[in-house]
């Protein structure tokens, strides 16, 4: 009797259409495609999102073949930051719309890149069953667009629209209000609004927000920067609170942010940073009006006092609030009788919280936090200068069996060994974690640091590198040097550190046996202008080696000052800290970088240097690289000799992002013939 091969290929369509539908990852589905005729038909049919990559100008070129696909984003196109169909002839422009219709019928959600109502304008009529929008702008908002310009098209076409996301999208405060109060139905309609734009200085106004929420009644996600300072025109109190509660009391998601935090989310307010106008009384009232309310963000800026009485209502007027976040509330948890359970920690019901700025939490109130909100997944300190490595430990340890994602920062008593220390006793559950790079012992190591040399033996490898992991990392409870920690289920790190320190004693505290860590992202922030070359070449990126599993990277200089141009006497310019910044990068086994290269604010330059362009061809295993900057032409002609490389282009993501006609680097040109240099070449794979 012939045995018989059951396959995958045997089981039901339904049940292969159920698989395919769960796979996310991009290249699995472009693999999965290629396996036969049925499973490209399976993945063609079960595909609902789509990033288009690529330029615009090869939009004509579109496969039919995805017609499922329900989520369209058209916001990376090349050249990245142009409006759609600036690249191609005006009577081509309805033609082009026409044929993103034919290949894409069934939009319902819709991201992209306007500069100008022009594209949406073109776009939208060809999708009438589109419900969320997302709009992207970094530029300028161009001041010959009349007021709500930029919104009319998508209230006009979208009579089904849902969701409208503006948080990367600048323009003016007064833009929207009217708009939404002109097209009545369709504001009514809305569930989730996202006006948490980070480019906003002052954010909007007490009244605005007011008409807004009356214009959107049935909004359930709304997000929105606005100005909690007391000194300002039209600021966000007491009133503004009740308003939002009382007009929309369906909210399930409420984020309410202060521009400051957004501008400067690291500033620790000292003691006269002055008090809100919000008071627990009307918090009390707000959270009496919003019963379906599961997450909760108030980042106010400003003193929010005897906030621990209005956060114990929570837990009897929000019973399905799961994620909750803080900034600048003081008495959350005063833990005054140990006995008693007070203020945040009765919400029991938590699965992620985040205390910001909180001047008056102490070790003991973390502790009665770990006692209370025993379900506690996900936990964010900053700026709390009264917390120790005792009380975060023992909070840790008290929610050993849930906590999966910890983030500290900005504490004046948490350094990063002492940060290692607190979460030590989850290291082999822990899969999200981030600290900040201070290292106590940097001083004292700087001057014991020698070079090794080539003919030293193993052992003494070792046993240097076992002293210097205890000079830097905590003992354990007996006084011992805990050298076995294997950070198991590791899986993203993020680091910040000042400009001038260096990232090789990060092994040394005990985050050197990391197997499954797959991703990293470093955060380098502060002012190189004053300050003199560092006693090391490198910033220590190296070091980073030693994680078999490392692939991704997020390098953000973004927020590092100097100067772009010719530099002070014993100073260092640009393009040499970055050359110490991406020194030892090619060590590594990257297949995607995000890269922020460092900035001057008074020219508004963010630009890839020579020497950053030079190391980074050193990437050999790059697959995806992406530059949020700009870079002249022949900079970006080096990445040609990355051998895999796929996927290259500039990002201005930040406010304002150079026009155009005022850089004298990538221009349309110039992104063009790269791509095409780019896309000529042979991919073995």
């Amino acid at each position: 009797m012939a045995s018989t091969t059951t396959t995958l290929c045997d089981l039901p369509d339904v049940i292969l259409s159920t698989i395919c539908a769960l796979i996310t990852d991009s290249r699995a589905r472009n693999s999965l495609s290629l396996v036969s005729h049925k499973f490209l038909a399976l993945e063609r049919s079960t595909r609902s999102h789509l990033t288009l990559r690529g330029n615009a100008r090869d939009l004509h070129l579109l496969p039919g073949c995805f017609r499922s696909i329900s989520h369209l984003d058209l916001s990376f196109l090349s050249p990245w930051g142009h409006s759609l169909l600036t690249s191609l002839p005006i009577d081509h422009h309805h033609l082009l719309a026409l044929r993103l219709h034919i290949c894409f019928p069934s939009i319902t959600t819709l991201t992209v890149y306007s500069r100008s109502p022009t594209s949406l304008e073109l776009l939208l009529p060809q999708w009438l069953r589109i419900r969320h929008v997302k709009l992207i702008r970094w530029h300028q908002r161009p001041s010959q667009i009349p007021l709500g310009g930029d919104f009319v098209p998508i209230f006009e076409h979208c009579g089904l629209l849902e969701s409208l996301d503006l948080s990367a999208f600048y323009h003016w405060t007064e833009d929207l209000p009217p708009v939404l109060q002109r097209y009545a139905d369709v504001a009514a309609r809305l569930t989730r609004l996202d006006i948490l734009t980070a480019s906003f200085t002052e954010g909007y106004k007490s009244s605005e927000i007011v008409d807004i929420t009356k214009a959107c009644p049935n909004l359930r996600d709304f997000r929105v920067a606005c100005t909690f300072d007391p000194r300002y025109f039209e600021f966000v109190g007491d009133e503004t609170l009740s308003a939002v509660s009382t007009n929309c009391p369906k909210l399930t998601l409420l984020h309410m942010v202060d521009t400051a935090s957004l501008a400067s989310p690291r500033t620790v307010p000292g003691t006269e940073s002055g008090d809100s106008a919000v008071t627990a009384a009307t918090l009390m009232e707000v959270f009496s009006a919003l019963p379906h309310l599961e997450e909760l963000v108030l980042d106010v800026g400003k003193n929010v006092k005897l906030s621990g009485v209005a956060l114990e209502a929570l837990k009897t007027k929000c019973k399905k609030l799961r994620a909750l976040k803080l900034g600048q509330f003081q008495g959350v948890c005063s833990a005054t009788d140990w006995g008693r359970l007070d203020g945040v920690a009765l919400c029991g019901g938590l699965l992620s919280l985040s205390l910001k700025n909180s001047g008056d939490l102490s070790d003991m109130g973390l502790v009665a936090i770990g006692r209370g909100c025993c379900k506690l997944s996900k936990f964010e300190i900053q700026g709390c200068e009264n917390v120790t490595v005792k009380g975060l430990r023992t909070m840790v340890t008290l929610l050993r069996k849930t906590l999966t994602d910890v983030r500290i920062s900005c504490c004046k008593n948490l350094d990063a060994t002492a940060s290692i220390k607190a979460v030590e006793p989850i290291c082999d559950r822990i899969k999200k974690l981030h600290i900040d790079c201070i290292w106590s012992g940097s001083e004292e190591e700087s001057g014991e640091r020698v070079e090794t040399s080539e003919t030293n033996d193993d052992d003494d490898d070792d046993y240097e590198r076992s002293q210097k992991r205890c000079k830097y990392s905590s003992e354990d409870v007996n006084g011992f040097c805990s050298e076995d920690r294997v950070w198991e289920k590791l899986e993203y790190l993020s680091l910040w550190i000042s400009v001038g320190e260096f990232l090789t004693p990060l092994p040394m505290t005990g985050l050197d046996d990391c197997p499954n860590l797959e991703e990293i992202r470093i955060k380098i922030e502060g002012d190189c202008r004053g300050r003199r070359r560092p006693s090391e070449p490198e910033l220590g990126l190296s070091c980073l080696a030693l994680y078999p599993k490392l692939s991704k990277m997020q390098l953000d200089c973004g927020d590092t000052i100097g100067f772009a141009l010719t530099a002070p006497p014993m100073q260092m310019d640009l393009s040499l800290w970055e050359r110490f910044f991406l020194t030892g990068i090619g060590n590594l086994s990257l297949s995607e970088l995000d890269y922020w290269p460092p900035q001057d604010r008074d020219v508004n330059q963010r630009s890839l240097s020579l020497p950053g362009a030079g190391l980074l061809q050193e990437c050999l295993t790059l697959r995806k690289l992406f530059i949020h900057g700009t870079a002249h032409e022949h900079f970006m002609n080096f990445l040609l000799r990355i051998p895999n490389l796929r996927d290259v282009q500039l990002r201005e993501d930040y406010y304002p992002a150079p026009e155009n006609d005022m850089s004298t680097e990538m221009r349309v040109g110039s992104c063009s013939r790269f791509e095409d240099q780019l896309n000529s070449r042979n991919i073995i794979d």
